[in-house]
């Protein structure tokens, strides 16, 4: 039963709301929207700045270790255990750490599988970054697009009955939280007896999910779970046999190999490996999953609230039961390029930062990953109320 801090009513206007809103501030922070790398929880930043020059009396900082060292080896190990604890991984699973972020996973999904007999596979395109799976899966393979919500800019996710899927499809990929465009899947798909692949880069480590449905999970850890550098794989073991990789598969993306060598195939990237080390001893000591889940649920209400009530000043363009609770877009005054500018100019005077949208579809954006205290929420709520009150015509 974990309970969240209490939520402050907003009431602070004006001058008044800057001294609240800086004075709450630890020294020199600022509240960093960014969708990535973004904020990662200040306890963990320090427990890392406490061990950076000589790592548990070893020496040597984690920077500078052998990764074949017991102490690097005891780091990745414990890291591969907190992992299966926290998600609930079963034992017929693989825990990977891979280079290339998520990105290379758009290649590696369909190398490591189209080399048996079915050369097709389903996407289902919800967003930026599924539409881009989808495309990376066509130099290897067919990549069938299921459903696609392109023509309403990326702002629903079709209903299950407007889905084509195919029975012989090799698997099913889907992107269960689009960060660019703010769209989540609040449940996990069902496509019968077809693999699913999903992408959770952006949602990975904010509530719980259910491994056993998935074939092979994969997430960029510069969200919700470490700086940037390292993906994150969840494979069942089935597939990481090596008898779908295709011939052209690099060794290099080789899920076989990269199981057989314990993600260690060639020098991983031992600080983010570290960190992401971490950022899990310290989910596990705050609860879990369900810490994290009460308190994304708790911000993104607030600030969902905040544009809902403001009588179209705000606007999210996401249909409401598929909003994202991690990157919540939003326009102003119907999208006014001046009028937002001004926002995000002003924003930074009580230290709300990176609040611009994504650069292909403008407007704003906050990112409310688990490094996002509850504070900054709150002060970026009180600063769009603020906001709205002084430039309302």
């Amino acid at each position: 039963n974990i309970q969240p801090p209490a939520v402050r009513r907003p009431s602070s206007r004006g001058a008044s709301f800057l001294c609240v809103a800086l004075g709450k501030m630890a020294e020199g922070r600022v509240y960093n929207f960014s969708a990535g790398p973004s904020m990662m929880p200040l306890e963990v930043l320090e427990e890392m700045q406490r061990e950076f020059v000589n790592y548990k009396g070893c020496g040597m900082s984690i920077m500078e270790m052998s990764h074949r060292g017991k102490e690097f080896t005891q780091v990745a190990k414990e890291a591969d255990k907190n992992m299966r604890d926290i998600f609930d991984i079963p034992d017929n699973y693989k825990v990977l750490f891979l280079q290339g972020g998520a990105t290379l996973q758009f290649s590696t999904v369909p190398l490591n599988i189209l080399g048996g007999a079915k050369t097709k596979a389903d996407y289902l395109v919800t967003g930026q970054w599924s539409d881009k799976a989808q495309q990376e899966c066509e130099k290897y393979g067919t990549g069938q697009v299921v459903c696609s919500s392109k023509p309403t800019k990326f702002t629903t996710i079709p209903d299950k009955s407007e889905w084509k899927l195919d029975p012989e499809a090799a698997y099913v990929h889907y992107c269960m939280n689009e960060t660019v465009n703010g769209v989540e899947f609040n449940y996990t798909p069902d496509v019968g007896d077809v693999p699913l692949i999903a992408d959770m880069s952006s949602d990975f480590c904010s509530k719980t999910i259910d491994v056993r449905k998935h074939a092979y999970i994969y997430a960029g850890v510069q969200k919700n779970l470490g700086p940037s550098g390292l993906a994150v794989g969840i494979l069942r073991d089935d597939f990481a046999d090596g008898k779908r990789e295709m011939k052209i598969c690099p060794t290099y993306c080789s899920w076989k190999s990269t199981a057989d060598n314990d993600s260690m195939y060639n020098t991983p990237a031992c600080y983010t490996l570290y960190a992401v080390g971490e950022y899990l001893k310290y989910t596990k000591q705050k609860g879990g999953l369900p810490y994290w889940d009460e308190i994304s649920d708790k911000k993104s209400r607030m600030l969902y609230d905040t544009i809902d009530g403001s009588d179209g000043f705000y606007q999210c363009p996401v249909q409401k039961n598929c909003r994202s609770r991690m990157n919540v877009p939003f326009t102003i005054m119907g999208g006014n390029d001046a009028l937002e500018k001004k926002f995000m100019q002003e924003a930074t005077k009580v230290k709300l930062y990176t609040l611009a949208g994504h650069r292909s579809v403008g407007g704003c954006r906050a990112s409310l990953y688990n490094g996002m205290p509850l504070e900054g929420v709150e002060t970026l709520m009180d600063f769009m109320k603020s906001f709205m009150d002084e430039n309302r015509k």
